[in-house]
């Protein structure tokens, strides 16, 4: 496609939502014969495509209830703020990227002030877990969805949202997950005189650590009782590690903590089993092909509210199987004992193993594409382009 220079204006509010925005701008830039211009609000992979962030995107970071209400007048005026700047902005198109409590405001004021601005929306909002109203208001301002999961299409078709299109998860296309992935189809399991490995994540949020970690140490005693020769890691990230170093100072069996993107795959490399907070973690591993027991304590919003759930599982992989693939210990569930026990059976050759890993293979078939997530995703911008702006693409 050719034609006159290009503005897009495209808003993604935490890291993951950078990333997958700045693969979208790049494919496009490589599918559009012309120049691409940015306004908007990201951080290093957009501004690398050349966007010069409103402010720093940090700022829109927040996890769960509890931190959106606590920061929702800040949050409030960051709205305010970036929909008047893409308002004067005019661009020819609008890619809201995740963060729907942020983004989904900022596309209202768009919507209402430039209605003929197309609206595409990065990342399907959880409407198969809860509020699955969402799905038809979203017609009002969002012409396009980019689903990341395959059953999104149909979910928002039965809902009556906007027209859905899969485009591929960018984990599928990871090279951390591809080569662990390979590493660990040529792995045999220890045998039952050598070490196995079992590996700790208890999540990249401080509350979440400091709620899941006492429950890990109780699990790892109770396993140690069974296999005293057991080897526990624990990957985490940089801003996090004092913390889980302070956790887990008083274990009597204690993890080996490493820090960084390839001590964490070599990690997913050598483990024989995992226990996981739920969350995106259990879909690399379930791609990566390591076994994990998902563990969830909410916060005290959550719990209240929890009727309104409507999903039966929280694990991706469960939900792209659409069966249990993976087991789940959530809130007064989560018991030390069970998780010891299915580590132990999942740490072996067991048929709860061997069913798992099944299962895995058959979410990574689901969840392949034809091309990259990128430039799937392009090709859907660019098409919304073609038939909203004819004259002008």
């Amino acid at each position: 496609m050719s034609g006159a220079p290009l503005k897009i204006a495209v808003v993604a509010g935490e890291v993951s939502g950078d990333l997958l925005g700045g693969d979208l701008i790049a494919a496009l830039k490589r599918n559009y014969n012309g120049v691409v211009e940015l306004v908007g609000v990201g951080g290093d992979a957009l501004e690398a495509q050349g966007l010069r962030s409103l402010y720093d995107f940090s700022d829109l970071s927040v996890m769960g209830f509890t931190q959106v209400i606590a920061r929702l007048p800040r949050l409030v005026a960051r709205i305010r703020q970036t929909a008047a700047a893409i308002i004067a902005a005019k661009p020819d198109i609008l890619i809201i990227v995740d963060s729907p409590d942020f983004t989904h405001r900022v596309a209202r004021a768009v919507r209402k002030a430039l209605p003929d601005v197309p609206i595409i929306d990065y990342v399907c909002p959880s409407v198969w877990a809860w509020k699955d109203y969402r799905a038809q208001e979203m017609l009002g301002y969002v012409d396009h969805v980019l689903a990341v999961l395959p059953f999104e299409p149909d979910v928002m078709r039965r809902l009556g949202g906007p027209a859905t299109t899969y485009v591929g998860h960018r984990l599928v296309m990871d090279r951390g997950v591809i080569a662990t992935r390979r590493q660990r189809a040529l792995r045999a399991l220890p045998g039952e005189d050598q070490q196995k490995t079992i590996m700790l994540l208890p999540g990249s949020r401080s509350s979440e650590i400091s709620r899941l970690l006492p429950i890990f140490q109780q699990a790892v005693v109770e396993l140690s009782r069974q296999n005293n020769a057991i080897r526990y890691v624990l990957p985490t990230v940089g801003p996090r590690e004092q913390l889980v170093r302070d956790l887990v100072s008083n274990w009597q069996t204690k993890p080996e903590i490493c820090v960084g993107q390839e001590a964490k795959w070599t990690a997913f490399a050598e483990a024989d089993a995992a226990l996981a907070a739920s969350g995106t973690v259990l879909l690399e591993l379930g791609l990566a092909g390591v076994p994990v027991v998902s563990t969830y304590s909410t916060d005290w919003i959550v719990k209240i509210i929890h009727k309104r759930i409507k999903t039966w599982t929280a694990a991706l992989p469960n939900l792209i199987a659409d069966y249990a693939v993976i087991p789940e210990q959530i809130n007064e569930t989560l018991r030390p004992g069970m998780l010891a026990r299915w580590l132990e059976r999942l740490s072996g050759d067991t048929l709860q193993r061997k069913a798992m890993l099944e299962g895995f293979d058959l979410v990574w078939q689901r969840m392949q594409t034809e091309r990259p997530p990128g430039e799937q995703a392009a090709a859907v911008v660019l098409d919304v382009l073609a038939n909203k702006k004819p004259g002008h693409f």
